[in-house]
């Protein structure tokens, strides 16, 4: 992605992290389109709204990520559980469905790279995450 050559100066994890959270945002986002064609108990209003639910809070974990906020690691705990439920429900609906299992995949990836953040992050006061220091 172009626009992350701008942030070569963060660590690599984050810059996983961000475009992992990026990626499962655009892919949950497809995935509601295509449970709302195939109707039934993909169309129910839970799953649409845990879709929707996962897709917006990774689009915000990127973004506080991206901007360094004090508040990163909460919204990337909140990703996690979101990204998890996400990859559960899918994977009980796919039924070998190509769509469901992608987005399972990488909500997965997700809510891992995350994780690994939030762990981080827990460990290290925020003025002394390495997020915008110099590798």
């Amino acid at each position: 992605m172009e626009y992350m050559t701008k942030f070569q100066h963060m660590p690599r994890e984050i810059q996983q992290c961000i475009e992992n959270c990026s990626e499962c945002h655009q892919l949950c986002l497809a995935t509601v389109y295509h449970c709302m064609e195939l109707g039934g108990n993909h169309a129910l209003a839970a799953q649409i709204t845990l879709l929707l639910d996962c897709a917006e809070s990774c689009q915000t974990s990127a973004n506080f990520l991206l901007r360094n906020s004090e508040l990163q690691g909460l919204t990337c705990a909140l990703c996690v559980d979101a990204c998890t439920r996400c990859a559960q429900a899918c994977e009980r609906l796919a039924n070998g469905d190509r769509q469901l299992l992608d987005c399972a995949k990488i909500c997965r990836f997700c809510a891992n790279s995350c994780d690994r953040l939030v762990r981080m992050a827990t460990t290290l006061p925020v003025e002394k995450m390495p997020i915008f220091q110099a590798s």
